[in-house]
């Protein structure tokens, strides 16, 4: 087996063999490498990786998302480091490739995220799982999909100040796919910075606060409700919407949960 790619360095990579050790610096990909039977090979995590809980207690950590720990990660000596050109920081990465082999995934759209299924799958050698996998998400979203209901929506990931998502990002995928219109997908910025006045202007239905990457909370929906007092707010699972990878299955009821309560 030999496998090459070019990672978002601009760096040829080569894998003569299937991967034995891997650390994972992505949770919802940790996920899926888990799903596709992995268990033995991943020798690293981040502190961010929770799913699936039984699995994660054995597995080394090497430091968060954007602090990873590089003298943990050279001694478990991983032959395949996985990260995301968004979620974890770039000279990190770089420091990281200049000695280890490292795939690094850059999920925009839902289509993104099967093709990185597949790739992963090819480079472990897990090719029959990795389909299998696909399958479940195009049979459930493409074959199963959820009536668009005319509601437009403002998502939140962040706030101090309030971050929103525009149409090029994953996440606008996801509300697209249970059927939601995002007020703010026309802006130029991936992730833009918004205002209150901005939200009050766009006319959503909904304010959708994510539990993730900001845990957003009953006072954040107080303090939004008490400038805004029209608005309908709902908390969501940022997992649901923002996590490539196998956790796309769960996400598919979550969603026909979601949209019969809006």
């Amino acid at each position: 087996m030999k496998k090459k790619f070019v990672n978002n360095l601009s760096q040829e990579i080569i894998i003569n063999s299937p991967p034995q050790r891997i650390i994972s610096l992505v949770p919802s990909i940790t996920e899926l490498l888990f799903d596709l039977r992995l268990n033995t090979e991943i020798v690293g995590i981040t502190k961010y990786c929770v799913h699936p809980k039984e699995l994660i207690k054995n597995k080394t950590i090497v430091g968060g998302v954007q602090d990873i720990d590089f003298a943990t990660i050279n001694f478990l000596k991983p032959d395949l480091i996985i990260a995301n050109k968004e979620e974890n920081d770039k000279d990190e990465i770089i420091q990281l490739s200049k000695n280890h082999t490292v795939l690094i995934s850059d999920i925009k759209q839902f289509d993104d995220a099967l093709k990185l299924i597949k790739h992963i799958g090819e480079l472990t050698k897990k090719i029959e799982i990795a389909q299998a996998i696909n399958k479940k998400i195009i049979d459930k979203f493409y074959n199963n999909k959820i009536a668009k209901k005319n509601i437009k929506v403002a998502y939140l990931i962040w706030k101090n100040p309030y971050i929103t998502i525009n149409k090029k990002t994953f996440i606008n995928d996801m509300l697209e796919m249970c059927g939601l219109e995002n007020v703010f997908a026309e802006k130029k910025e991936p992730y833009p910075k918004i205002s209150l006045n901005d939200i009050k202007q766009a006319k959503p239905d909904f304010v959708l606060l994510s539990s993730e990457p900001y845990s957003f909370n009953t006072d954040d929906a107080k303090k939004i409700n008490e400038n805004l007092p029209f608005l309908n707010i709902k908390f969501v699972d940022g997992e649901m919407f923002s996590w490539y990878g196998s956790h796309i299955i769960k996400s598919y009821d979550y969603f026909q949960t979601l949209f019969n309560e809006i």
